[in-house]
């Protein structure tokens, strides 16, 4: 399968399944195209199609090249993955990663929360030390020979259980010496609470920390109030402005996380803003939302928000050419190594290699399924009682999801989570189409951005 599009004044042909990108230009393109109706053409019969337009050596010269890179497997090259996920699919489950949601309580009400402000539906609780020691004991017994392990302090608002966050950062550090594991800890924050103790703690022990902010102040405002309605804008940016820089200079990692609506569908401004406030790794999700929010995207929105990509991703080279460049999450690919076979096949790993626990120390695939009993896999005490649950997550596949089958991006997207799915279709192995679409746009950005430095840049 070939992908063909322009962006940006460039020509680009996708080999969707060795990963090959190729600069075309007219004539490249149509070989390409009638070759992807049939493949058995011959130069004949090639040169009868496109001798209206082109030269009859230079269809034959291109050709040529075209069935190099064929015979290279660099086009038009075929699937040799299906196995892989069947292969993956009977391996014992190894967990690597826990989502331990330190606080079922915030202090903001954000309006588009899938949380309902920090309790998922449920009851306002702080996680123990007790019922977090535990989380880290099941997660070294659950790891098999993985070394690295990855827990993220998630909530509502983790700051709001500071105290248990040090503690159990100092109880992973413990663990590590005696089982041969090492922890990467990240939180997530809306920063309300943040100051220097707390920035020094995470400049220390965490490897990556998430601030959230939603993009120019009336934005963030009015989808980020407190509870009493005010904005809490001016009160974090100082404070995420100082962290950020910080990290930077440790070189640390940190991303600030964004979530666009319909009321911010121009959100390349809302990116724009936090790279002119000088932060440079970042991240802008669009909202998923019920159908009937206010707030939700939109089919009809899709024309504006893909504008809006092209937009940023524009404004992206322009500004590395000046030196002022910045990274987005959702343009960064990597094409030349990238995930795993095993990753690219199967995204995340929920509710198998990756787990949320509750306050009380509840098991759910993710921090999306937190609260939906239907969801439950067990506790950290007594371990994983649904493996019937577990072994319906390792099957959510690019193959499993018959969209993805014909879609030139589902080694990027791994198929899309099986959260929105759910809520969408009520299955785990459906698609939600907005998201689809969104995720199709950015691969394309992200590849035209790679190919426009690469130009500035042709030794890399």
């Amino acid at each position: 399968m070939v992908h063909q599009y322009q962006n940006n004044g460039y020509q680009i042909a996708l080999d969707v399944d060795s990963g090959s990108v190729h600069l075309v230009d007219d004539l490249v393109s149509a070989i390409i195209s009638e070759l992807g109706r049939d493949l058995s053409l011959s130069d004949e019969e090639m040169v009868g199609k496109l001798s209206a337009r082109f030269e009859k050596e230079e269809i034959l010269e291109a050709l040529s090249e075209v069935r190099s890179l064929i015979s290279a497997r660099q086009l038009f090259s075929e699937d040799i993955y299906k196995n892989a996920v069947l292969d993956f699919k009977a391996r014992k489950t190894v967990v690597k990663a826990l989502c331990l949601h330190i606080a079922h309580d915030c202090n903001l009400a954000c309006r588009y929360c899938f949380a309902g402000e920090g309790e998922y539906h449920g009851r306002r609780a702080l996680m123990s030390f007790e019922v977090g020691k535990k989380a880290l004991d099941f997660l070294v017994r659950n790891s098999g020979n993985r070394k690295n392990l990855e827990v993220d302090f998630f909530g509502g608002e983790p700051l709001l259980n500071f105290q248990v966050v040090k503690d159990l950062v100092q109880y992973g550090r413990a663990l590590e010496k005696g089982h041969d594991k090492h922890f990467r800890f990240t939180i997530t924050t809306n920063g309300v609470l943040l100051n220097d103790e707390i920035m020094d703690f995470c400049n220390r022990e965490m490897d990556n920390v998430v601030l959230s902010l939603d993009g120019r102040k009336e934005v963030h405002d009015r989808m980020r109030p407190f509870p009493n309605g005010s904005g809490s804008y001016d009160l974090i940016v100082p404070k995420f402005q100082k962290f950020a820089s910080e990290r930077k200079a440790l070189g640390l990692q940190y991303y600030l996380r964004g979530t666009f609506t319909h009321y911010n569908l121009d959100f390349a401004k809302d990116v724009l803003s936090f790279a002119d406030l000088g932060f440079d790794q970042l991240s802008m999700e669009p909202v998923v939302a019920p159908k009937e929010a206010d707030y939700a995207i939109r089919e009809e929105d899709l024309p504006e928000i893909f504008e809006q990509y092209d937009l940023l991703a524009r404004e992206m080279i322009r500004r590395e050419k000046e030196g002022r460049g910045f990274t987005f999450f959702h343009f960064m690919i990597d094409l030349t190594g990238g995930p795993c076979v095993y990753k690219r096949l199967s995204g995340c790993g929920s509710g198998s290699e990756y787990l949320a626990v509750t306050p009380w120390g509840d098991l759910y695939p993710c921090h999306q399924f937190v609260g939906n009993e239907a969801f439950l896999l067990g506790d950290v005490e007594k371990g994983i009682r649904r493996t019937d649950l577990v072994d319906s997550f390792k099957a959510c596949n690019v193959y499993a999801r018959k969209e993805c089958r014909e879609c030139f991006a589902r080694y990027f997207c791994s198929g899309g989570c099986a959260a929105n799915s759910y809520n969408f279709h009520q299955r785990l192995t459906d698609v939600y189409e907005i998201g689809c679409e969104l995720e199709r746009k950015r691969v394309e950005c992200a590849i035209m951005l790679k190919a426009a430095l690469a130009e500035e840049e042709p030794e890399k």
